[in-house]
């Protein structure tokens, strides 16, 4: 305590240098004051007991010299008995002071054991104590993080208050508008039919004044006397009128004997007639006029093709779908490339006419109208365009589906086109005002669609066939099949359809008999994937499909046998109906190449190609 105390002095004494003396000295007067408050009682004990031992060598030495002084008057013998008591009792003294040494010793060392057991804690403590501090801290910096996400989240409720409130006021104004929107349509088809009214009454007045005319010139002439030349086999190039109830029963058979075969009616009979049917365009996007005077084309027998006569290389990408014009030699083809191409194929040979684009993907499928002046694609970016082939740019973009749209088709009316997609719908749209005004759910992903004047025929990979009413967009029929659809076709007289299915066969199916079918298999054909395409010939006397082999396989309808094989090797095969009046026959390969066939045989007007690998690369 004493050398505590000077060091004390001494450290008061001191420089401010030595601040870490007075440090451990301050450390030392706490541990101090800690263990003596702790082995206080201890200490105590331990004192008293040495002055007891104390005290009793003092009495014992006292005995001692008291025997010493009256050792004169006692005797010899009880000397000696006291003697020998007091060393007993000097040896038990002892005994007794090392036992008490022995357990000074043991608590020592107990107080060493508890003194590292305290420091342990107190580090264990202040181990705890800086953990506890971080938690602390890192609790009041997540409490800052709360109460910032609460700002921002009291923020943004009141931006999406504000947003639903603008939300609130623009669907008022869309409904409003909307109503607005179908009065005026209302209003427009109101003015239409009166225009169409007014229009019909003009016509009816323009008629009947022409029928008049025509009739005092019929009765002008004949009360005229002419001389007829029988051996004339020209005809004149007149004006003709309907036919009258008037008319002699001559005139009659006359006109209907010029109408009993349109192909092999002259030319300027039907330029005769040019004045008596008078066409209007409008602004409209498809004039009904227009669709209704379209010339036709007949076909009288189809021809086999036998021979590759062009190859040529059309597109930088694959092509996807290939489809000739049914009233001029276009050829129009459309690939991965996002673009169509127009081909003139006079002279077996085709040269370029021009680029449709405007699509943000490849192309899955094209349609000519029966006009051969407009033309309908199906595209990969979940749309349908339609454009005039005097326009490079789409007039306009059938958008809906929310997935690629694998089909598109114009329906018998001209003014309707039917689009099939993989979202499991089908969809009517008018061309009028660019819009979807049916939509078909068709329970299954959609392969291909076809279209006859009532129904809409749709093909689906859960192996079947449905049948829809256009007019009500319900079911009528489903007609099961082997395996999934891939592509299916109308002959060109509405009495049958075709369909190519995964169980490598094609079926076809009479349309007045449902439950009459046909299968036409082959060895070595095989469907090779999920787009391959079966066609009819245009005069509805073949099958014609691409294998998975490379080779074309064209198939007999009437006889059920399999005609012809072109085994011209290529990775996929396609191909499409060759219009009537023109020669070659194009094979459409999977890569960016067309292939130009050469027919054989009997002379006619037709022949084959287009079914197989309309995937995308």
């Amino acid at each position: 305590m004493a050398a505590r105390e000077q060091l004390d002095s001494a450290g008061a004494k001191g420089s401010p240098a030595d601040a870490w003396k007075h440090h451990i000295i301050r450390q030392l007067k706490h541990r101090d004051r800690a263990q003596k408050t702790l082995y206080q009682d201890l200490i105590r004990s331990y004192i008293k007991l040495l002055e007891k031992s104390n005290q009793k060598v003092f009495i014992a030495q006292g005995l001692l010299g008291s025997v010493a002084r009256h050792q004169l008057s006692t005797s010899k013998d009880s000397l000696t008995s006291l003697v020998s008591q007091h060393q007993d009792k000097v040896k038990n003294l002892n005994k007794t002071s090392g036992e008490l040494a022995y357990k000074v010793l043991e608590l020592q060392q107990e107080i060493r054991i508890k003194s590292s057991v305290l420091e342990e804690q107190h580090a264990r403590m202040s181990e705890i104590r800086s953990q506890l501090a971080a938690a602390e801290a890192e609790v009041s910096g997540l409490q800052a993080q709360v109460e910032e996400v609460r700002q921002g989240n009291w923020h943004l409720k009141r931006e999406y208050d504000s947003l639903l409130e603008r939300h609130h006021d623009m669907d008022e104004k869309f409904r409003e508008e909307k109503v607005r929107g179908s009065e005026l349509v209302e209003d427009m088809i109101r003015w239409k039919q009166l225009a169409a009214v007014k229009m019909n009454t003009r016509n009816e007045k323009r008629v009947r004044a022409r029928e008049a005319n025509i009739q005092k010139e019929l009765e002008m002439a004949a009360k005229e006397k002419v001389d007829i030349d029988i051996g004339s086999c020209n005809m004149p190039s007149v004006n003709l009128p309907s036919p009258k109830p008037e008319v002699d029963e001559k005139s009659e058979k006359r006109q209907t004997r010029m109408f009993r075969s349109a192909s092999a009616a002259p030319p300027r009979i039907f330029d005769s007639f040019k004045d008596f049917f008078e066409k209007r365009r409008g602004n409209s996007l498809c004039s009904l006029e227009e669709d209704l005077y379209a010339p036709l084309r007949v076909c009288l027998a189809a021809r086999i093709p036998c021979r590759a006569i062009h190859v040529l290389d059309a597109h930088e990408l694959s092509i996807n779908a290939v489809r000739f014009s049914s009233i001029s030699n276009l050829l129009a083809t459309g690939g991965t490339d996002r673009v169509i191409k127009l081909w003139d194929i006079s002279a077996g040979m085709l040269q370029n006419r021009g680029i449709l684009d405007g699509s943000n993907e490849g192309i899955t499928s094209i349609e000519f109208d029966p006009t051969g002046t407009k033309l309908l694609a199906a595209s990969y970016d979940k749309s349908a365009l339609f454009w005039r082939l005097d326009d490079s740019r789409p007039k306009f973009t059938l958008t809906g589906h929310s997935r690629k749209v694998t089909a598109a088709k114009f329906k018998c009316s001209l003014r309707q086109v039917v689009t099939g997609s993989a979202d499991r719908t089908v969809k009517v749209w008018d061309l009028h005002r660019a819009a979807c005004i049916q939509t078909i759910e068709v329970f299954s992903y959609c392969s291909d669609v076809v279209c006859s004047e009532y129904f809409i025929i749709s093909g689906h990979y859960d192996r079947k066939i449905r049948f829809w009413d256009s007019r009500a967009a319900s079911c009528t029929q489903e007609i099961p099949l082997q395996g999934r659809v891939t592509s299916m076709d109308l002959c060109p007289d509405h009495r049958q359809l075709l369909s190519c299915s995964r169980d490598e066969s094609l079926q076809v199916v009479d349309l007045r008999m449902s439950n009459s079918r046909r299968s036409f298999r082959a060895d070595g054909f095989k469907c090779g994937c999920d787009t391959t395409k079966a066609i009819f010939s245009p005069d509805g006397s073949y099958l014609a499909a691409g294998s998975a082999d490379g080779a074309v396989y064209i198939w007999n309808v009437n006889t059920g046998h399999l005609e012809t094989t072109l085994p011209d090797k290529h990775r996929w095969s396609s191909f499409i109906i060759q219009p009537h009046g023109v020669d070659p026959f194009v094979d459409l390969r999977r890569d960016p190449l067309l292939k130009m066939c050469r027919r054989h045989r009997r002379r006619g007007p037709t022949e084959i190609t287009h079914p197989e690998g309309l995937r995308a690369s």
